[in-house]
């Protein structure tokens, strides 16, 4: 048996998990962005060592997918000679960091990133799917990302610490930002958070020096593709991209100095926009008002083996047919979106189960679905 065969947990560079097409490799790119030259190398370790397809997950992370057993070690030195990925595997598994996507060098969301980056090691144990968010911009923009400790701006305009689950933060001042994190984390530690997995889920009251009581501002609006101030905005379908036609594309596009990943399967490339030509429709998305950018769906079967149906092909069926957001999950972890969406089916032994405004895996309105009767509920048959 190999020995990556092991379910429940979240896999990163150094740990692995075994899927359906092969290895799944997670890399978390510091600050949520690949310069130029490692972007190529990633596009290159992709082709060589997976199965040549890159995803983009709901944390800003890249996933290498259907890398070989015997081509895992090799990968991981690329990836160490890329600098994207830390050579300590306890650093690595705790750089679960998701910072606001316009941050700029010096801002406070680099400060602070930064900070908490070189201090992973003060960290207690955690669950693997915990994480943080720097969200210092003007105006926060990943209230709807997954984060269990956020730090966001107020709408006075000053820094705030805030629990996930919790609507009001509390005042952190400049410099203290990290130490509130850590102390906080230790704090869902000791009181039983681990049993819980998650922020959102766990009940005990916070201490009184993290007493909620300030809002944070209102989210920006949402990001969308097209032109941005750090340069062109483009969608991957299902956040998926094949390596050969990220790399021809920033191979090509000289102006291109980095990428910066979103939790949104939105990649911004930075350049001056005006340089640029828009890549090959059939490989990002480039129109604003595309349906596919309103779906999150992950892999399914048989690519997850937690996952008992199919999701993508279903999901561009039902696409036209939905108003709002759609999710449509393998299994009840709902790995492609951890938020609410307007219309939800989970994969259940080999059905769907049928949700409105809930997460994968909520109590169903309707349980047990197949294909045609999905189909005919949106008048999509």
């Amino acid at each position: 048996m190999s020995a990556f065969v092991v379910k429940g947990w979240c896999p990163d560079a150094w740990r692995p998990m075994m899927a359906g097409d092969g290895l799944l490799v997670r890399v978390r790119p510091p600050l949520g962005r690949v310069t130029r030259e490692q972007t190529l190398g990633l596009c290159d370790a992709a082709a060589a060592h997976g199965n040549g397809l890159i995803d983009c997950t709901s944390r800003a992370n890249l996933q290498i997918r259907g890398v070989r057993e015997e081509s895992w070690r090799p990968l991981i030195n690329t990836l160490l000679d890329l600098g994207l990925i830390d050579p300590d595997p306890i650093r690595e598994a705790r750089a679960n960091i998701l910072v606001a996507l316009e941050w700029q060098t010096g801002d406070d969301t680099h400060r602070i990133a930064e900070l908490l980056g070189a201090r992973l090691a003060d960290l207690p144990e955690l669950p693997g799917k915990v994480g943080f968010a720097i969200d210092a911009g003007e105006t926060p923009v990943l209230q709807d990302a997954p984060a269990d400790f956020r730090i966001e701006r107020a709408e006075s305009g000053t820094l705030i610490m805030r629990a996930d689950g919790r609507t009001l933060g509390t005042p952190v001042s400049p410099g203290t930002e990290v130490d509130r994190l850590i102390a906080l984390a230790d704090w869902f530690v000791d009181s039983g958070g681990t049993a819980s997995g998650r922020m959102v889920r766990h009940s005990a009251p916070l201490p009184d020096w993290a007493a909620a009581a300030t809002p944070p501002a209102a989210s920006a609006p949402v990001l969308r593709v097209g032109q941005h101030s750090l340069g062109l905005a483009l969608g991957l379908p299902f956040g998926r991209i094949a390596a050969s036609a990220l790399a021809r594309y920033v191979d090509t596009e000289r102006a291109i100095k980095a990428i910066r990943i979103t939790p949104w399967h939105i990649a911004i490339c930075e350049a001056d926009a005006a340089l640029l030509i828009e890549p090959d429709p059939v490989d990002f998305i480039t129109d604003p008002a595309s349906p596919t950018l309103h779906v999150d769906a992950c892999v399914g079967a048989p690519a997850c083996p937690q996952g008992t149906v199919e999701t993508r092909a279903l999901a561009l069926r039902l696409t036209p047919h939905i108003a709002g957001r759609l999710h449509v999950s393998g299994c009840a972890k709902g790995c492609a979106r951890a938020a609410p969406a307007d219309v939800t089916l989970t994969g259940r032994e080999g059905r769907y189960d049928l949700a409105f405004n809930a997460r994968a895996g909520a109590p169903p309105s309707r349980a047990g679905l197949d294909v045609a009767q999905i189909l005919a509920q949106f008048g999509a048959a």
